[in-house]
C-alpha cells in the first residue's frame, strides 16, 4: 500500500461501545446527522438502559472504562508512560556537558560512531519488517534513515578509511543486540525504538546541532553534523504528528500498546548507558590529557576557564594551543630542567640566608 494510502487509514476516529444492543458508529457520520436522528438515537441507548436491572448496569459500565483504555493512542501512551525515562536521560552528565558546549572532539567522534552502530541496526530491521502490519505505516526511509547521513560525518573525522578506525562499545553492542531481538523475534514492538530515536533526533536533535557546531568549531555546510539534518523533511513539527497519527492508527491490542511502552523505557535506558559510557570515555580522555602534559587551564583545573580553550578545541584536546599553563608545565615536567630549577632555587635561598645573617 502506498504511503498516502496509509495516510488515509488514519483519518477516520472510531467509537466502540461495548454494552449490549448499542451501536457502532462513526463520529464523521454523527457530526453529518440531524438533531432528530441523534435524538432517536440517544432514546434507544436510553431504552436500552432502562431494560436493565442495577446488576445489568454495573456489569455493563465496566467494559466501557476498557474499552476507552484500549482506544487510548499510542502516542500518548508513550509520551506519558516515558516521561520520566526521558527526563533522567536528559540529565545524564554526558547531555548536560553537551548542551553546554563542553564537548571535545574525540568524545564527539566516539558518540557519531555509537550512532552509526545503532542506527545501521536500527535500519536493518525496519528494512526487514518494511511491511509488516504492526510497522509498516511507520517506515520512512527517504525521510527518516540515518546510517548514510552518519558514514558521511564518520569519513570526514576519520578520512577513508573510517570503517577500519571505528568500532562498536561494550554498551552501544548491547543495545545493538537488544534492537536485532526485537526485529527479528518481536517486530511488533520495533516502534519503541523507531520513536524513542526518530522523534528525538527531530526535536532537540536541531539544537545539539548548532551547539556541536559552536563547540568545535565545525563548517556551518554541515561537514561532521549530517546525522542532524534531515534534508527530506522540510517541517520536523508537521512530519512529527504525521508520524503519531500513523502510530495511532496502528491496529494493536491494549496488551502490545503496554509492551511498546515498557519497551520504549528500555530503549531509554539503553541510550543512557551509552551516555555513561561516553561520560567515563571523557573522564579518562581528560586524565590522560594531564598526565601527556596538557595544561591544568586555570592552574587548578578547570579547563573551562582557560582563556585558550575555545581556541584548541577545534582541533581536539587542546592541539596547538598557546595556553602558558601547557608551556609551563611541559617545561617543568623534564628531569633536567627541574635539576637546574631546584639547583637555582637552593642558589638563591643560600645567598638570601648569608645576606640576612
Amino acid at each position: 500500500m502506498t504511503q498516502e494510502g496509509r495516510a488515509g487509514r488514519c483519518l477516520g476516529k472510531w467509537v466502540l461501545w461495548a454494552p449490549r444492543h448499542w451501536l457502532l458508529v462513526s463520529v464523521q457520520d454523527q457530526r453529518n446527522k440531524g438533531s432528530k436522528n441523534h435524538t432517536a438515537t440517544m432514546s434507544v441507548e436510553l431504552e436500552t438502559s432502562e431494560g436493565m436491572d442495577e446488576s445489568e448496569k454495573k456489569s455493563s459500565r465496566a467494559p466501557e472504562g476498557e474499552n476507552h483504555t484500549k482506544m487510548a493512542d499510542l502516542s500518548e501512551l508513550l509520551k506519558e508512560g516515558t516521561k520520566e525515562a526521558h527526563d533522567r536521560a536528559e540529565n545524564t552528565q554526558f547531555v548536560k556537558d553537551f548542551l553546554k558546549g563542553n564537548i571535545r572532539k574525540e568524545l564527539f567522534k566516539l558518540a557519531t560512531t555509537a550512532l552509526y552502530f545503532t542506527y545501521s541496526a536500527l535500519e536493518e530491521e525496519m528494512d526487514r519488517n518494511r511491511d509488516h502490519p504492526a510497522f509498516a505505516a511507520l517506515y520512512f526511509p527517504v525521510e527518516l534513515h540515518r546510517k548514510a547521513a552518519l558514514a558521511k560525518d564518520l569519513l570526514y573525522f576519520f578520512g577513508e578509511d573510517w570503517k577500519a578506525q571505528v568500532q562498536c562499545s561494550e554498551a552501544t553492542r548491547k543495545y545493538v543486540e537488544r534492537i536485532h531481538y526485537v526485529g527479528q523475534q518481536e517486530p511488533e514492538l520495533l516502534v519503541a525504538h523507531a520513536y524513542t530515536r526518530y522523534m528525538g533526533d527531530l526535536s532537540g536533535g536541531q539544537v545539539l546541532r548548532k551547539v556541536a557546531q559552536r563547540a568545535l568549531k565545525l563548517p556551518s555546510t554541515g561537514e561532521g553534523t549530517h546525522f542532524y539534518l534531515f534534508e527530506n523533511v522540510d517541517n520536523a513539527q508537521q512530519f512529527k504528528q504525521l508520524y503519531r497519527a500513523r502510530m495511532n492508527a496502528l491496529d494493536l491490542t491494549l496488551k502490545t500498546k503496554e509492551k511498546i511502552v515498557e519497551e520504549a523505557n528500555k530503549a531509554f535506558e539503553y541510550n543512557m548507558q551509552v551516555f555513561n559510557e561516553l561520560d567515563q570515555a571523557g573522564s579518562l580522555l581528560a586524565k590522560e590529557t594531564l598526565e601527556d602534559g596538557f595544561p591544568m587551564h586555570n592552574g587548578k583545573g578547570d579547563m573551562r576557564k582557560c582563556p585558550y580553550y575555545a581556541a584548541g578545541q577545534d582541533k581536539g584536546a587542546l592541539d596547538g594551543s598557546g595556553c602558558p599553563f601547557r608551556t609551563a608545565l611541559s617545561v617543568l615536567s623534564k628531569p633536567g630542567l627541574q635539576f637546574i630549577l631546584a639547583t637555582t632555587v637552593a642558589l638563591a635561598a643560600g645567598l638570601l640566608a648569608w645576606y640576612y645573617v
